[in-house]
């Protein structure tokens, strides 16, 4: 059970995320200071620090969160289901699940539009392709790992997770291009492009 000092811990932290996200979201990412977040919650710079490692840190707190339980969601698939199968089902099933660990942080609908301000801010969309990186090794582990294969001699296992990590960026793209900001556009892009991988890979694009 958590105790009284670990409750404020936690509200703390989760304080100052919600402040930064806001920061971040209405008035940019480099134009935001620790102070200012610090501030927003009456906190020290110093307190700040005992959460966050900086900034950037505290602007991916909750992809991270969200991006671990993706993985841990592969991770539990039934073994029988093939990797790209157990990639779709682990999305698709643990939507609700993933949105409820973001939701127990901070709003969904903060969440979003921080996605928004990561694709348009150059700082941050260079640290989303760096730190995807490290979540797609994560997965391809996770695949090899299922398969029995090992992921340094057999480069399917990231292959794999190369094409799920292109649908979900096309998918991003997208959505950031859209009138509609709504979650539910990023389950139904996903489903769709994901149903699209093999055509797209292997057949015939022409109608003529």
């Amino acid at each position: 059970m958590e105790t009284l000092r670990e409750r404020k811990k936690r509200r703390t932290r989760e304080s100052l995320l919600r402040a930064a996200l806001e920061l971040f979201t209405t008035q940019g990412y480099e134009r935001t200071t620790v102070d200012e977040i610090a501030d927003a919650v009456d906190v020290s710079q110093r307190t700040f620090f005992r959460y966050f490692a900086g900034k950037e840190d505290v602007a991916f707190a909750v992809q991270d969160m969200a991006e671990a339980a993706f993985v841990g969601a592969v991770r539990a698939r039934p073994p029988h289901e093939a990797p790209m199968r157990a990639l779709r089902q682990a999305f698709l099933e643990s939507w609700d699940e993933l949105h409820a660990t973001v939701e127990s942080v901070v709003p969904v609908e903060l969440h979003l539009r921080m996605y928004r301000t990561i694709e348009a801010e150059p700082a941050l969309f260079a640290a989303r392709l760096r730190r995807l990186a490290a979540t797609e090794e994560a997965l391809a582990r996770v695949l090899a790992e299922r398969e029995g294969v090992d992921v340094d001699a057999d480069p399917r296992p990231r292959l794999a997770v190369a094409v799920f990590g292109g649908v979900m960026r096309v998918t991003e793209r997208q959505w950031c291009t859209s009138e509609d900001s709504g979650a539910e556009l990023i389950r139904t892009l996903t489903t769709s492009y994901l149903d699209q991988v093999g055509s797209a890979l292997t057949g015939n694009w022409r109608t003529t």
